[in-house]
């Protein structure tokens, strides 16, 4: 990948792309990140992810965080696209999907990279939907 592509996708506004050391520590913070989650980067390096994790989420989260640091593996690196809730720096919750890149360093887990993207519309339309439909079969029984 040439030096202008890489610096092209790391510098999106579109999509949020967010690298964590080991300890789970934000490391970088890209413009998409700042759009979505409202953190500039100053703001957001150096803290938990706990910044964009609802705290009822937070304790499995971070057990499968420690897991992947501790063992080298993870069910989630091959490309799964995975949907969660996350928060903004307003304290609105917003839907994210992701995918996850493990990081090594010497052959060891050195950190994680997340690539988000949010998709609450989506979410809403389709809980909308749902509701639409779930009236509808109501109204005909």
């Amino acid at each position: 990948m040439s030096d202008q592509l890489a610096d092209a996708v790391l510098h999106t506004i579109s999509d949020a792309i967010v690298e964590t050391d080991r300890e789970g520590l934000i490391r970088f913070w890209n413009p998409g990140a700042v759009r979505i989650f409202g953190f500039t980067a100053e703001e957001a390096h150096g803290q938990s992810l706990d910044i964009i994790i609802p705290e009822n989420q937070r304790k499995r989260h971070w057990d499968g965080y420690t897991k992947v640091m501790e063992t080298g593996e993870t069910r989630y690196g091959s490309g799964d696209l995975l949907a969660v809730p996350a928060l903004t720096k307003d304290g609105r919750r917003i839907s994210v999907e992701f995918t996850i890149i493990m990081l090594q360093e010497g052959g060891k887990p050195s950190g994680m990279a997340a690539i988000m993207r949010d998709v609450t519309p989506h979410f809403e339309e389709l809980r909308r939907l749902r509701r639409e439909l779930a009236e509808a079969a109501r109204v005909t029984t």
